[in-house]
């Protein structure tokens, strides 16, 4: 008599099993790769969001500088008499015929 199952078929089915995990692995070991490649860009992109953040924080600094002296300036020169404040005026004024002229402007330009 003959043995068809003679063992073959234990091997052969630790054989698929051994293969099918393989390639589980390497199919999980390249998404892990792609994580990992993920996460650095992200820590990447993180740094330089940090960095533009930084150099920001400095310009709202100096702005804020340039700002307070403008004020102190603004208010020396409110306080120092009434010529200063006819001058004053008259800046104001042609500031807001200015803004007046060039809303016209814009507005007749669109259509």
């Amino acid at each position: 008599m003959a043995n068809w199952n003679k063992g073959s078929s234990v091997p052969d089915t630790e054989q698929i099993m051994e293969a099918e995990n393989n390639r589980l692995a390497d199919q999980l070991a390249s998404k892990v790769s792609r994580l990992k490649m993920i996460s650095l860009d992200m820590k990447d992109g993180v740094e330089d969001d940090n960095t533009y953040l930084d150099g920001m924080n400095s310009d709202f600094m100096s702005t804020t500088g340039l700002l307070g002296g403008s004020v102190t300036r603004f208010s020396k020169m409110m306080d120092s008499g009434r010529g200063n404040r006819k001058l004053m005026c008259y800046i104001i004024a042609s500031l807001v015929v200015a803004f007046f002229i060039l809303y016209f402007i814009l507005t007749r330009s669109k259509t």
